[in-house]
C-alpha cells in the first residue's frame, strides 16, 4: 500500500498515471522555496506587506501559494484511485484514518522540530499543512460512506460558504477553542497557558480534500478529452477568481483597492487570504494548479521525469528538507555572529540582523533542490522494489 499524500498509486491500463506525482513533485520544489525564504531571508521583511516588500519578494510569496491547495487537492483525489482497483470503502477508510492519524503525529513531533531545533518550556507546536492533510484524512475517512453528490455538496459548501462565517467570534473559551481550529489563525490557549499556534484551521481544507476525492473518477478510463478538459475546468476557476476580485462581490474579507502604482495595485489585487484560505484564494491557486494539471497529462523530457521522481517521496522530501534548511540556518547565523541559540527556534524569532538576500536565497534554494535529487531518485527506487509495510508511511 502507498500513503495518497506520500506516494500514491496510480495505474492507467497497468502503468502509473504520472501527471499527479509531476504536479505533486512541482509544488514540493516550490515549497522548498518558500521554506528557504523563511529560514535564510531577513526576518524583518514581511513578504505579503506592500510596505516592507518589493514585488519580487512578494511575487515569491505568492507563486508559494499554490503548494497547500494542490497537496490537499490531490491528496483526496489519490485517496479516491486507491479504492478505484477494487478496495473496498473499508479498506479506504481504514487507510486514510491511519494515515491521518500518522500525519497529525508527525506535524506535533518530527515536523515540530524541524521548524524550532528548541523544545524549552516555551515552546508550542505549531499546526500547519502536514496536521491538515492529517485531520482531512481523519475526516474523509468518514466522508466516503456518504452519496458522491452529497460528499460535493460538502465540500462546495465548505469552500464556497465559509467565508460567510469571518464575523463569528464565540463568546465563550470553550468554544473559542474549537473555534479557532476550524476557521480562526491563531494561538490556542486554556487558562491562559499556550498549547497550540493554529496556523492551518480545518474547515475550508477539508473541502478542499473532499473535493480532490469527489474529481477522483475524472482519472479513471480514457485520458483522449482530459488534458483538455482540466486545462478549460482550471482557466474557468482563475477567470472566476478575476471577476469576483475585480468587483469584491465576495470570497474575500480583504478587500484590494487602487493603490499609488500598478505595480502595488496588482499586488494588493492578488493579496487573497489564506490563513484561513478564502474562496478567493482557491479558485487563484487551485485553477492554475488544475491548468498544469491538464498540461502535465502530455509531459516530456528530463525536466519532467525528474519532477515525477520528487513527487512520488514527497514526505520524504518535506521532512528531511526541513532539517537542511534549518541546519544551515545556524551555520549562516555563526558566519554572521549570530549564536546558534537565536537561531535554534522558529523563523519568526530570528534576530533581525540575520538572513540574506532574496539572489541568495534563490542560490540556496536551487542547492538544495540540487542535492535533494540524488536521495529522492534512491528513496523512489526502495519503494519501486518493496513492499514493507512501513514504507507506506514515509
Amino acid at each position: 500500500m502507498a500513503n495518497p499524500v506520500i506516494a500514491p498509486v496510480i495505474v492507467k491500463n497497468g502503468k502509473r498515471l504520472t501527471s499527479i506525482d509531476m504536479l505533486r513533485g512541482l509544488v514540493i520544489v516550490i515549497m522548498a522555496l518558500d521554506h528557504v525564504r523563511d529560514m535564510l531571508g531577513a526576518p524583518s521583511v514581511r513578504p505579503m506587506e506592500w510596505a516592507d516588500a518589493d514585488a519580487s519578494l512578494f511575487f515569491t510569496r505568492w507563486i508559494t501559494h499554490l503548494c497547500a491547495p494542490t497537496f490537499v487537492l490531490l491528496a483526496g483525489t489519490s485517496a479516491f484511485l486507491y479504492g478505484a482497483s477494487g478496495r473496498t470503502n473499508g479498506d479506504i477508510s481504514r487507510f486514510l484514518l491511519t494515515r491521518g492519524i500518522w500525519l497529525v503525529f508527525v506535524e506535533l513531533t518530527l515536523v515540530g522540530f524541524g521548524w524550532n531545533f528548541n523544545l524549552g518550556s516555551s515552546y508550542a507546536p505549531v499546526l500547519q499543512v502536514i496536521w491538515v492533510l492529517g485531520v482531512s484524512m481523519i475526516t474523509l475517512a468518514g466522508l466516503i460512506w456518504l452519496p458522491r453528490s452529497l460528499i460535493a455538496f460538502i465540500a462546495i459548501a465548505m469552500i464556497a460558504g465559509h467565508n460567510l462565517l469571518d464575523g463569528i467570534q464565540p463568546a465563550s473559551e470553550q468554544a473559542s477553542i474549537v473555534w479557532r481550529l476550524l476557521h480562526v489563525r491563531g494561538l490556542l490557549t486554556i487558562g491562559g497557558t499556550p498549547l497550540v499556534y493554529v496556523i492551518y484551521p480545518l474547515i475550508p481544507w477539508i473541502g478542499v480534500m473532499a473535493l480532490g476525492y469527489v474529481i477522483g473518477p475524472y482519472f479513471v478510463g480514457s485520458r483522449h478529452r482530459r488534458p483538455r478538459n482540466l486545462v478549460l475546468t482550471g482557466l474557468a476557476m482563475t477567470v472566476t477568481f478575476v471577476l469576483l476580485r475585480y468587483w469584491n462581490i465576495y470570497g474575500d474579507a480583504n478587500l484590494w483597492q487602487v493603490q499609488g502604482s500598478t505595480e502595488a495595485t496588482i499586488v494588493d489585487f492578488l493579496n487573497a487570504t489564506k490563513y484561513p484560505p478564502s474562496l478567493l484564494f482557491l479558485l487563484m491557486t487551485l485553477g492554475p494548479a488544475i491548468m498544469l494539471l491538464g498540461l502535465f497529462e502530455r509531459r516530456a523530457g528530463a525536466l519532467g521525469d525528474a519532477l515525477v521522481t520528487i513527487g512520488r517521496v514527497p514526505f520524504f522530501f518535506y521532512v528531511a528538507h526541513l532539517y537542511v534548511i534549518h541546519l544551515i540556518a545556524l551555520v549562516l547565523g555563526l558566519f554572521q555572529g549570530i549564536p546558534i541559540s537565536q537561531t535554534a527556534v522558529v523563523f519568526v524569532f530570528y534576530p533581525q540582523d540575520f538572513g540574506v538576500s532574496l539572489p541568495l536565497v534563490y542560490g540556496f534554494w536551487i542547492c538544495v533542490v540540487l542535492a535533494f535529487y540524488p536521495a529522492c531518485r534512491w528513496f523512489a527506487g526502495v519503494k519501486a522494489r518493496r513492499r514493507d509495510w512501513w514504507l507506506s508511511y514515509l
